[in-house]
Protein backbone atom coordinates (compact mmCIF):
# COMPACT_ATOMS: atom_id res chain seq x y z
CA UNK A 1 0.00 0.00 0.00
CA UNK A 2 2.80 2.43 0.76
CA UNK A 3 4.37 1.97 -2.57
CA UNK A 4 1.35 2.65 -4.30
CA UNK A 5 0.53 5.69 -2.07
CA UNK A 6 3.80 6.71 -2.80
CA UNK A 7 3.08 6.48 -6.58
CA UNK A 8 0.27 8.54 -6.33
CA UNK A 9 1.39 11.08 -4.57
CA UNK A 10 4.55 11.94 -7.01
CA UNK A 11 1.48 11.61 -9.92
CA UNK A 12 -1.40 13.35 -8.27
CA UNK A 13 -4.13 14.62 -10.61
CA UNK A 14 -4.71 18.68 -11.64
CA UNK A 15 -6.93 18.71 -8.68
CA UNK A 16 -5.03 17.33 -5.58
CA UNK A 17 -2.13 19.25 -6.52
CA UNK A 18 -4.22 22.70 -6.86
CA UNK A 19 -6.03 22.02 -3.76
CA UNK A 20 -2.63 20.80 -1.93
CA UNK A 21 -0.63 23.97 -2.93
CA UNK A 22 -3.99 25.63 -1.01
CA UNK A 23 -3.48 23.74 2.40
CA UNK A 24 0.30 22.56 2.23
CA UNK A 25 1.03 25.96 4.26
CA UNK A 26 -1.48 25.60 7.14
CA UNK A 27 -0.55 23.34 10.38
CA UNK A 28 -1.28 21.00 11.76
CA UNK A 29 -0.18 19.60 8.30
CA UNK A 30 -2.33 17.93 5.63
CA UNK A 31 -0.91 14.43 4.47
CA UNK A 32 -1.24 13.46 0.77
CA UNK A 33 -1.72 9.76 -0.10
CA UNK A 34 -2.25 8.87 3.76
CA UNK A 35 -2.83 4.96 3.96
CA UNK A 36 -5.29 4.19 6.27
CA UNK A 37 -5.67 0.44 6.80
CA UNK A 38 -6.93 -1.19 2.95
CA UNK A 39 -7.13 2.51 1.90
CA UNK A 40 -5.33 5.49 0.57
CA UNK A 41 -7.07 8.91 1.32
CA UNK A 42 -6.67 11.38 -0.94
CA UNK A 43 -5.65 13.97 1.49
CA UNK A 44 -5.51 13.74 5.54
CA UNK A 45 -5.51 15.64 8.70
CA UNK A 46 -4.04 13.10 11.13
CA UNK A 47 -4.92 15.37 14.32
CA UNK A 48 -8.38 16.29 13.24
CA UNK A 49 -9.12 12.59 12.20
CA UNK A 50 -10.08 14.48 8.56
CA UNK A 51 -9.85 13.07 5.72
CA UNK A 52 -10.51 14.83 2.24
CA UNK A 53 -11.87 13.00 -0.94
CA UNK A 54 -11.46 14.61 -4.36
CA UNK A 55 -13.43 12.69 -7.08
CA UNK A 56 -13.85 12.29 -10.53
CA UNK A 57 -16.90 10.42 -12.48
CA UNK A 58 -15.92 7.38 -12.00
CA UNK A 59 -16.84 8.01 -8.66
CA UNK A 60 -21.02 8.95 -9.23
CA UNK A 61 -22.77 6.74 -7.14
CA UNK A 62 -19.89 3.61 -6.71
CA UNK A 63 -21.11 2.23 -3.42
CA UNK A 64 -17.36 1.09 -2.77
CA UNK A 65 -17.18 4.24 -1.65
CA UNK A 66 -19.98 4.24 0.82
CA UNK A 67 -17.82 0.77 2.05
CA UNK A 68 -14.75 3.16 1.84
CA UNK A 69 -16.32 5.65 3.99
CA UNK A 70 -18.49 3.65 6.42
CA UNK A 71 -15.04 1.85 7.90
CA UNK A 72 -13.32 5.44 7.85
CA UNK A 73 -15.75 6.50 10.14
CA UNK A 74 -15.86 3.19 12.21
CA UNK A 75 -11.98 4.25 12.45
CA UNK A 76 -12.64 7.56 13.75
CA UNK A 77 -12.01 9.39 11.08
CA UNK A 78 -14.42 12.32 9.34
CA UNK A 79 -14.55 12.12 5.33
CA UNK A 80 -16.22 14.88 3.21
CA UNK A 81 -15.76 14.48 -0.83
CA UNK A 82 -15.67 17.17 -3.44
CA UNK A 83 -15.85 16.46 -7.17
CA UNK A 84 -13.02 17.67 -9.42
CA UNK A 85 -14.69 20.46 -11.31
CA UNK A 86 -15.43 22.20 -8.06
CA UNK A 87 -11.92 21.95 -6.96
CA UNK A 88 -10.52 23.58 -10.66
CA UNK A 89 -12.88 25.75 -10.86
CA UNK A 90 -12.72 27.19 -7.42
CA UNK A 91 -9.71 25.95 -5.53
CA UNK A 92 -9.86 28.80 -2.70
CA UNK A 93 -13.53 28.05 -1.65
CA UNK A 94 -12.71 24.07 -1.62
CA UNK A 95 -9.55 25.26 0.85
CA UNK A 96 -11.96 27.24 3.08
CA UNK A 97 -14.51 24.39 3.59
CA UNK A 98 -12.10 21.93 4.51
CA UNK A 99 -10.17 24.74 7.05
CA UNK A 100 -13.34 25.05 8.54
CA UNK A 101 -14.30 21.33 8.41
CA UNK A 102 -10.93 21.09 10.25
CA UNK A 103 -11.64 23.23 12.79
CA UNK A 104 -14.47 21.54 13.60
CA UNK A 105 -13.21 18.62 14.20
CA UNK A 106 -10.45 20.06 16.23
CA UNK A 107 -13.07 21.90 18.52
CA UNK A 108 -13.14 25.43 17.34
CA UNK A 109 -9.21 25.34 16.55
CA UNK A 110 -8.84 26.60 13.02
CA UNK A 111 -5.98 25.36 11.46
CA UNK A 112 -2.75 27.94 11.11
CA UNK A 113 -0.82 28.97 8.38
CA UNK A 114 3.04 28.53 8.81
CA UNK A 115 4.95 32.31 9.14
CA UNK A 116 6.50 33.62 6.48
CA UNK A 117 10.42 33.28 6.53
Amino acid sequence: MTRNARELRNNATLPEHKLWQQLSDYRPKFTRQLVIGPYIADLANRRAKLIVEIDGEQHLDDPNDDVRTSYLNANGWTVIRFWNHEVLESPESVAEQVLARTAECLGGTHPQPLPSR
